[in-house]
């Protein structure tokens, strides 16, 4: 191949190789001083977003393309990718001026530069992908014979499956919880691989020509992501265990038929298969395009390919050293680094964790507490932790996403900050007297509320004792979630109707086509990966037809034949919530890295409409959550294994048995927490199982199914105003668009997302901007500062380092929980004290209430 490459860059066009010379002192396009006296490839890297590997390979297939088929291929590019905020500016403006200029191709010769430029990226697009973070991790070959679903894979990654779905669903009612992410199964899947193709036999059979074999030969990179993938869908627990908790036991609705198996398996299966239907729809929409990039899966290629590419290119680094240390070895020192260090912020040194130095200057500060605290304020504060792991708690690993995504989100979080500052201090909505920043509800005298004084003996609504107690208030903090939330919906499709309309569209024409002539097919619009992926069959689409069928059959085998006193309906509802959202949705994700949740849209209209009915509610809310939320988890799998070229049918079944094995795990494991754990979800049980996460989950679905949304947000609610939020989002999405539309030359308003800056509102009750500010300064050192100087050096390592510090993590985390936690170890000193001294232990409000006395309405005076 090098041959070949050497020989077509030897018979380059005179044009093109006059063009190569030219510094930037002779072109007249370019002012910027980092760019003087600058070589032509180097300014060609610096524009683009390239390599020197990805100019070499670039520049075989620049000589082969006439420009006809570079104008038609930029064509398209430009319908696609002129607002894609992925998309390079300076590119778009490239092919602006080539699509623009008719002498172009009447006078080919005197603008050999841009011509040489255009057609360079019009390769890069036909051979690999036109965005650098996915060249930097995704290999643009394949080898059809590496095997891929093999016997082991199915061995390790059902055994992984097991142990993550019992684990995590055996601590998942633990204080504080336990969990074991995929991330961990992926780096121990490794070794296991490597072992059994030294220990296990080379015994097979030939099927149709295939031969099946206990050993095929070396573990690949294949197997890996298989593996990885059926981990990925068995490590989240079923969403419906929180309703089989609160009926089931006792103290809350006390139905004993939830304890049932076959009602539990039921549901379970139902709303964990759901969205494999829908996810088998989306996949022209969210997997097959360009620019579903899925920005967050990419460290997981990244530590793919760690383990095992064997390319190990030197880089220049910061300071001009090359840098020679490979994937591999760069991923097991900082992973190793991580592990030791993150005992100090988790365990021994919890000041590192929570460096909320600002309110140590006086502790008992109610404002300086609320403006910067950590625990129980708002987190103004320019460095407020030393934690990576504080960093994904409320939003993605800022070396994963994109660095408009991470800045967009923080300039959302910081005006829904200064919305709360006015709300609280204002005393609005009697908030003063409550917390600033929590996600607890709240009773007229500052009381978590205490919903059995508002229920009948049956757990429904009593209209005499509720209005004999008191409304439901929330925290300033909150309110403004709430705000947002409703602004965010509206505000998404919007976004979409007005942005990418053409690529919806598309994959419209694409899914009715294929329906059409019976097989699915790829866009019109492909990348090398999509041509790669066509070498294997698809999974029809009857196989995702079928699985919906069978998910919905179990829904309403669950619903009906039980006294749930819920409809079926509910499932048919989820189902159309996900049609109309899960694209818009899907597309932001795929693009940003960032994922709207539809919670509070599915909890406020079934909440609407359950009319007192907490259980009807609670699975309106499932099916209208969960369905879009698996479906785009689950495209999200598929792009994986669309960059790693599995074939899609084993990717299917991968991920269907997978999800059935845990499911049935998981509601065996809660059978048995349920029946053999004394004092379960109390304060007596044992290892403190006491369920806080039960408990919530129990009271939300009282106060928004029992009590009810159009009690607190309807006509004559006390916080009726927050509906504001719905035309608020269409404002916000058709400001930005016009803004956009009318100061084109403005590059940075190209860079403003709507969706994101809403998104950036909801990170509130109870975390807060200290989780968020970190990100900011490491998202801006990675994307710009070094993905701009020494973008070669950032594509060897940015992802691998996010993997690396994830796993690390996840590892220390895993046995400081068991070996020191659990045990009741607790180290007492200064620099663990000292984050919860003052306001930062107890809330301080900015009012108080005397003995007796009550804040807003009294007994009978709301209805």
């Amino acid at each position: 191949m090098a041959s070949e490459m050497e020989k077509d860059l030897g018979t380059r066009p005179p044009s093109v190789d006059a063009a190569m010379n030219v510094t930037v002192e002779k072109v007249s396009r370019r002012s910027s001083a980092k760019t003087e006296d600058m070589p032509l490839d180097r300014l060609v890297e610096f524009d683009l977003n390239m390599t020197e590997a990805d100019l070499y390979e670039a520049r075989t297939i620049a000589d082969q393309m006439s420009l006809d088929e570079v104008r038609l291929l930029m064509e398209n590019v430009l319908k696609i990718h002129e607002r894609d905020p992925n998309f390079p500016q300076s590119v778009i403006d490239k092919i602006k001026e080539f699509l623009g200029t008719q002498d172009i191709f009447d006078n080919p010769d005197k603008y050999a530069e841009l011509i040489y430029e255009v057609k360079l990226e019009a390769a890069l697009i036909t051979n690999n992908s036109p965005y650098s973070e996915v060249r930097s991790v995704v290999d643009n070959h394949d080898d059809p014979t590496l095997p891929s679903s093999t016997f082991r894979v199915w061995f390790i990654g059902l055994l992984f499956s097991a142990i993550l779905a019992a684990v995590n669903q055996l601590f998942s009612i633990r204080m504080p919880q336990i969990g074991v992410a995929s991330n961990v199964a992926q780096l121990l899947a490794y070794p296991f691989g490597k072992l059994l193709d030294h220990v296990l036999p080379d015994w097979g059979f030939t099927l149709y020509g295939v031969r099946h074999s206990l050993n095929p030969g070396p573990f690949t990179r294949k197997e890996h992501m298989l593996i990885t993938i059926m981990a990925n869908v068995a490590s989240g627990t079923p969403y419906t265990n929180n309703i089989i908790w609160i009926q089931y036991l006792k103290r809350y609705f006390n139905q004993p038929y939830a304890g049932r198996f076959a009602y539990q398996i039921l549901v379970a299966l139902s709303t964990n298969l759901i969205g494999y239907g829908m996810a088998g729809v989306t996949r022209r929409f969210l997997v097959y395009p360009v620019y579903c990039v899925w920005p967050a899966s990419l460290s997981t290629i990244a530590l793919n390919t760690a383990f095992h590419s064997r390319e190990n290119e030197p880089v220049e680094g910061p300071g001009g050293r090359i840098f020679r240390i490979s994937r591999y070895k760069f991923f097991l020192l900082a992973m190793a680094a991580m592990f030791v260090y993150f005992w100090f912020p988790d365990n021994l040194f919890l000041a590192l964790s929570k460096f909320s130095w600002i309110t140590w200057i006086a502790p008992t500060s109610v404002a300086l507490t609320a403006v910067a605290g950590f625990n129980n304020g708002l987190g103004f504060n320019p460095w407020p932790t030393f934690d990576w792991n504080n960093l994904g708690f409320n939003g993605p690993d800022p070396l994963m996403v994109p660095w408009f995504s991470t800045a967009n989100r923080f300039l959302g979080s910081l005006i829904s900050a200064f919305v709360i500052l006015g709300v609280w201090f204002s005393n609005s909505f009697y908030t003063g007297y409550l917390p600033i920043n929590d996600n607890h509800v709240y009773d007229n005298t500052a009381s978590p509320y205490n919903v059995s004084l508002a229920l009948d003996e049956k757990g429904w609504l009593d209209p005499a004792k509720y209005e004999a107690y008191s409304p439901a208030y929330l925290c300033a903090g909150n309110l403004v979630v709430y705000l947002f939330f409703f602004a965010v919906y509206p505000a998404i499709l919007m976004h979409i109707i007005l942005n990418h309309r053409y690529e919806v569209a598309t994959g419209f024409k694409n899914l009715v086509g294929g329906l059409r002539r019976g097989r699915t097919e790829m866009p019109k619009y492909t990348d090398i990966h999509n041509r790669l992926m066509s070498k294997y069959a698809e999974a029809p689409e009857w196989w995702y037809m079928v699985l919906l069928a069978v998910s919905i059959a179990c829904g309403i085998a669950g619903l009906a034949c039980f006294d749930t006193y819920t409809t079926p309906g509910v499932i048919f509802f989820g189902i159309a919530l996900c049609a109309v959202f899960v694209v818009p949705i899907g597309i932001v994700a795929a693009i940003t890295g960032m994922e709207v949740t539809l919670n509070v849209l599915a909890e406020f209209i079934g909440g609407s409409l359950g009319q007192g009915n907490s259980l009807s509610m609670n699975y309106f809310k499932t099916y209208g959550q969960v369905t879009p939320d698996l479906a785009i988890s689950f495209a999200n799998d598929l792009k994986l294994a669309h960059y790693v070229k599995i074939p899609p049918r084993q990717t299917f079944m991968a991920q269907v048995v997978a999800t059935v094995v845990s499911t049935f795990i998981c509601t065996g494991i809660l059978n048995y927490q349920m029946n053999e754990i004394p004092h379960v979800c109390t304060r007596e049980a044992p290892d403190n199982m006491s369920c806080p996460g039960i408990n919530t989950f129990f009271t939300a679905s009282v106060l928004w199914g029992t009590i009810g949304p159009q009690r607190v947000f309807g006509t004559g609610g006390q916080y009726t105003i927050l509906m504001i939020g719905w035309p608020l989002g269409v404002l916000v999405s058709l400001g930005i668009w016009f803004l956009q539309r009318r100061l084109p030359q403005q590059k940075w308003l190209r860079q403003i997302h709507p969706v994101l800056i809403l998104l950036g509102g909801l990170i509130w009750a109870p975390y807060n901007l200290s989780y968020a500010i970190p990100s900011v300064w490491i998202g801006w050192l990675s994307w710009i500062w070094c993905k701009n100087r020494f973008l070669g050096f950032w594509s060897k390592y940015n992802f691998v380092l996010s993997a690396a510090f994830t796993t690390g993590i996840s590892l220390a985390g895993t046995v400081i929980l068991f070996a020191l936690e659990m045990q009741g170890v607790e180290l007492k000193w200064w620099g663990n004290d000292v984050v919860s001294r003052g306001c930062e232990g107890d809330f301080c409000v900015l009012k108080t209430l005397g003995p007796g006395e009550y804040f807003g309405p009294g007994p009978g005076q709301f209805h």
